[in-house]
């Protein structure tokens, strides 16, 4: 039997919105995932310093409050510079024409809104494990 995935979630910076991250949260738990659910106003190194702590395979950040263009190519070089290599997943509030943006700063994936819970866990899945 398969380990199953671990996967750190949080916020980061001031953004106070995170319902929407707890409803990722339960969903992939109930997917079968091990989530390690870290909350609100976070720092990068935080984050990234749990991911190593617990093994995590994937770290999620939920952005609401528009500092996508800063706060996830900061993680995704803190995860480098640790040598983690683990992928960066970014879901929240992500204008269409900046997703390519954070696909070139070396985030795995970008989730928007209305996201359906099957392809977070789908994209996830993908991104940790790919076929």
């Amino acid at each position: 039997m398969q380990d199953p995935i671990r996967i750190v979630l949080a916020k980061i910076g001031f953004d106070g919105h995170d319902r929407g991250l707890k409803v990722v949260a339960r969903l992939l738990r109930d997917a079968g995932f091990e989530v390690i659910y870290l909350g609100l106003r976070q720092t990068t190194d935080a984050v990234v310093a749990v991911a190593e702590q617990e093994d995590a395979d994937a770290i999620g950040l939920s952005i609401h409050n528009g500092g996508h263009l800063t706060l996830a190519p900061r993680m995704v070089a803190a995860v480098a510079e640790r040598e983690l290599g683990v992928p960066v997943i970014v879901g929240g509030i992500v204008p269409d024409r900046d997703i390519q943006a954070l696909l070139d700063a070396g985030v795995a994936a970008v989730l928007g809104p209305g996201t359906s819970g099957a392809d977070v866990v789908a994209v996830v899945r993908s991104t940790v494990a790919p076929e």
